[in-house]
């Protein structure tokens, strides 16, 4: 489903550096990668890349076939309202807007016919089928990621991109929604990338990545 090779950064200016480089990651449908490394690693840049939202200096990524490094902004915007969901550490949650109407947001952009029926499936799947006329103030934090992560999977993505999602979350509640991050993945046939610096939440993907400068390096094969 998703297949990066060779991929580089590197960012020019008064200090240049390689990020990093020769990256290498094959993911199939249902399959759910951590990716951890030191600070400043690069964890995020390599997933704005996978994403599109930043340009690689050399490599290719693939998604069911689609090479996006040649894609224009354009076509990978639409590329990511059809085909991935984004679940980041602040759940960027509209506070003027439903939990109902937050998680139709991507459906609505793509002109879904049977919209009602799909955000009231997952929100019944994520725990929230009595909350979506609620607003968001009403929700705890833990609450507030289930719609993240309801949002994120309403259109039926093909990739999950996860950055920190539990950064803001008490211990207990973190567990919660790694759980049910990594159910939801494995349920809707989708391949997923959590990136963390935490080895527990590491601990609930399906195989754990280091990165380093020099590329991506298997921990912990499960």
């Amino acid at each position: 489903m998703l297949s990066v090779h060779g991929l580089t950064k590197r960012y020019d200016g008064p200090r240049p550096r390689t990020v990093f480089s020769g990256i290498e990651l094959e993911l199939a449908a249902g399959e759910y990668v951590a990716v951890m490394g030191e600070s400043g690693s690069g964890k995020s840049t390599l997933l704005n890349l996978v994403a599109g939202l930043d340009r690689a200096d050399s490599g290719s990524i693939r998604l069911d076939e689609v090479e996006l490094t040649t894609l224009d902004d354009d076509a990978l915007t639409v590329l990511r309202r059809s085909r991935m969901g984004f679940v980041f550490q602040a759940f960027h949650v509209l506070p003027y807007l439903s939990v109902g109407q937050n998680v139709g947001l991507p459906l609505s952009l793509l002109g879904v016919d049977d919209a009602e029926r799909r955000v009231s499936a997952i929100l019944d799947a994520v725990g929230l089928g009595d909350r979506a006329a609620s607003p968001p103030r009403e929700l705890s934090g833990g609450e507030l990621q289930r719609v993240a992560i309801a949002r994120a999977l309403v259109h039926g993505p093909r990739l999950v991109l996860a950055d920190e999602p539990t950064g803001n979350l008490d211990a207990d509640t973190a567990a919660q929604v790694l759980r049910l991050l990594r159910e939801q993945v494995k349920a809707n046939g989708a391949a997923g990338i959590l990136v963390t610096h935490s080895s527990i939440a590491a601990a609930t993907a399906d195989r754990t990545l280091h990165l380093t400068s020099d590329g991506l390096r298997a921990l912990a094969p499960r």
